[in-house]
Formats: structure tokens, sequence, C-alpha cells
């Protein structure tokens, strides 16, 4: 929806329509999330098995980790190949050694112990191989394509949950237009994302009893939760020309810092990617960035906003209402206001001198010319989870073990169970909600 505090702008958010979702299409950066992030999953839950030093064990059995050893924290020979990005461009050690100048501590690991304390910068862990992209379907679902008892098939819109009372019993799906069911034997697992899972749990009949019936839609269970909580990371762009442009490497974004924007707080709330290339919207057209241009994305990874989608009609075909409410808490424009400043520096910075010809924006913007300049130019970070929250209060929709209150034999396997968004890009941590579900069907169905 067009959101007033972004000066009317909508925004757009991307959707991976393919075989590994998102990791198909992402930056493919590897981030586990903060200690405090998984701490909190387990006091909302009830449940230690989601604390940090539960799922870091987990971390450590998937991770086939190349980076120096530290066991422990990082895994070796697991499934799950992750590296520090190889031979960087040469602009990415460098903002590093800038961070340094401005009193950010650096580190060799992304993902060990800087991720448990005040944060710091280092080289990003990316899912890169021998210069190949390696999504979670490559990974996890690939090598056993030719098992009997696995069907995957493309071209397939789920539309709708079966229900026998209040028992999930199938899914019905939409593929070359003809309407088709599938009966569950043990359950159903949602993993459709923080927009689709919660779009067919409505569309199915779970959510708020008054926003279905608005809808045209008949109840099956009174989840008020289904659809709120929304929350994404949000990024702004500062850009340098370069002096001499040096060929893109790896993922294009091979150096981040996590910082916080005020002291007092428990972790840090900002996470600004270093990208090879310019970054501007329609808005900052004016900037006219030059096509030979790096950029610093300065971003908060623990915004206070919460958005919430909402159904518009009865038909799987009808479109899902997304209010993100960016920045409908003033907290979200102070911190990304630190983050340019951080980010600035970093780019003024001495170290960087090397590879920067001029500042292209945003300059030295201050007060109400700076707000606007981040009001037409915030973009979301694409890692949109929370809509189905998991935790034990009246607006949560799963429990512990992911199961949908009030319906058996429904599980939701996901970014959108996550109590609140965790520290950095979201793939790891989803892999880990896909792990832990994986396990609690294996306990309960004795596999």
């Amino acid at each position: 929806m067009p959101n007033p505090l972004l000066n009317g702008r909508q925004l757009s958010f991307s959707m991976g329509k393919v075989l590994g979702g998102g990791s198909s299409i992402n930056a493919m950066v590897w981030s586990r999330g903060h200690k405090n992030d998984w701490d909190y999953f387990a006091d909302e839950a009830g449940d230690p098995s989601w604390s940090y030093e539960s799922v870091l064990a987990i971390y450590r059995r998937i991770e086939d980790w190349q980076g120096r050893p530290d066991p422990q924290r990082r895994g070796n020979g697991g499934l799950v190949y992750v590296e520090p990005a190889r031979d960087p461009n040469p602009i990415a050690p460098a903002m590093l050694e800038a961070a340094r100048s401005i009193g950010i501590l650096t580190f060799d690991d992304q993902n060990g112990e800087m991720m448990e304390g005040e944060g710091g910068a280092a080289i990003a862990n990316v899912r890169i191989r021998d210069g190949r992209r390696l999504s979670v379907f490559r990974t996890y679902t690939y090598p056993y394509m030719d098992r009997h008892n696995l069907t995957v098939l493309t071209g397939a819109l789920v539309t709708r949950i079966v229900f026998d009372g209040k028992r999930a019993v199938g899914v019905e799906f939409l593929r070359d237009g003809q309407s088709h069911w599938i009966a569950a034997a043990c359950e159903i697992v949602l993993s459709l994302g923080a927009i689709n899972t919660p779009k067919v749990l409505m569309q199915s009949g779970i959510g708020d009893q008054s926003e279905l019936a608005r809808a045209g839609i008949d109840v099956v269970q009174h989840l008020p939760g289904v659809g709120r909580n929304f929350q994404d990371h949000i990024l702004t762009g500062c850009v340098w020309e370069y002096k001499t442009p040096i060929p893109l490497r790896n993922n294009a974004a091979e150096a981040t810092f996590f910082w916080k924007s005020d002291p007092s707080f428990d972790t840090p709330d900002l996470q600004p990617m270093q990208a090879e290339v310019p970054f501007s919207t329609p808005e900052t057209a004016r900037f006219a960035p030059p096509a030979a241009s790096w950029s610093m994305l300065p971003g908060v990874v623990r915004p206070r906003s919460r958005g919430h989608l909402r159904i518009i009609g009865p038909n799987p075909s009808d479109p899902i209402e997304i209010v993100a409410d960016t920045f409908a808490d003033p907290a979200d424009m102070k911190a990304l206001i630190r983050a340019i400043e951080l980010c600035r520096a970093i780019g003024n910075s001495a170290a960087m001198k090397p590879f920067v010809k001029r500042e292209v924006m945003p300059g030295n913007l201050a007060g109400g010319a700076l707000e606007s300049f981040v009001r037409d130019t915030a973009a979301p970070y694409l890692h949109q989870n929370c809509t189905a929250k998991m935790g034990r209060d009246e607006m949560s929709v799963v429990d512990s073990r992911l199961q949908v209150y009030g319906i058996d034999n429904l599980r939701i396997a996901d970014g959108s169970i996550m109590p609140r968004v965790t520290t950095g890009n979201t793939m790891a941590p989803c892999v880990i909600i896909g792990e832990k579900a994986a396990e609690m069907m294996g306990q309960t169905h004795r596999i």
C-alpha cells in the first residue's frame, strides 16, 4: 500500500517463486542471527530448545564451514557449505579497515563471536561454491529427487487447506488451470513464506474471525494473529563514484557490519552492507549515480514498526493487501539516520580514498532534508517474516512445536513463525526452522 511516511511511495516485495524460494534469488549471505534473537525465541515460546545454545548445536551439525576453524561455534562436514567471500574485491577489506578507524571492531567470522556480543565488521559468509549459488533446494532436496516417496510439482499454486472439523486432512492446489487436492496421511506443513503462508491460512478459514467474515470466508479457527506482526528489515543507500572501476566478485556484497544505533541496546540494531554497484530509487534520480559506483546500504535490522496483511476476498486469485507500515515507529527513522552517519564516515574515510572519486549521495544533508531523502530511498531488505508468530499470547499462531493453535495435523515451517525478525539476513534462521520442524515431525511420527 502507498505509505505517507515514505512520501507516498509504494514498496515492492520480491518473492522467490522458484525451487529453493528466496535462497534461489537472494544475495546468498549466511547470517545466523544474534545470540539474543534465539534466546528471545525460547522465552516467547517457553521452550529452551529454541535457545541460542540449542540452535548453535544444529548449526554446528549442518554446516560445512570453510573459514578459520572455531570448533565451539562452527561445524565441518555438514550439508550446508558456507565460506567467507572468496578472494573479495579490494574494496571489501578496505571497508573493514575503515570500520576500525571509526571504532567498530573487526572479526574473521561474521557468525562467530561477533554475533554473541556488541557487533562488529567482517567479510560476509556466503552460500557460494566454485562461483555458483547454493540454494536450499540444491542442498537439501535435489540429491534425493530419485526417491519414490518424494514428488516435486512445479507450476503448482496452493490455494486452500482441506479440513475435517478441526483436523487438516489435505491441500487443494491449481496446476495447468486445473484444481487438484492431495490427502495427508500424517500431517501438513506449510512453508510458503511470510506472505503466502498467512494468505493460505486465511483463505482456508484460519485467522481473525471479523476479517474473514468481511472477506466472505467461513471461519474454521479464530486466530487473530494470522497476518499480523509483519516485519522486514529496511535499508537505504549511500553512493560513491569509483575512482577506477573494479569488476564485481562473489555476490557483489562482500563486507558488512552490525552495530548499535544506541549503546544502551542489548543487541546490534543496524546492519549496513557494502555493495559493489550503485543504489538508487526513481525518487533519487536527480543524484544521477554513475554506473561505475559503489554503495553502502545503511540498514535497520531490529525495526520497531509492525505491519499487517489483509485478505481481500474468498478466491485464491484475490490479492492480499500488504500494509508494511514502514517508519510507523519514529525510532526506525532515528536508527536509519544513525546508520547513514556511520556509512558516510566509513565511505569518506582515509581507508576508502583509493576507491572514491566523489560522494554521489546523500552528501551533507541534515534535518528535514535528510529525513526526506530517507523516505525517498527506503527499500525493504526483502526479509519479510513474523506473520504467523510462535508464542503463548493471544496473537500467537503456532506453539513451540510449530503446530497451529486449535488445528490438528497442521504445522508451519518458515520465517512467518519468528516472534521478531532476526538480526541479519534471514536465510540461515529459516533453515534452522526447517531443521527444527523435521526433528519434531520425526519425534511425533517416530521416523
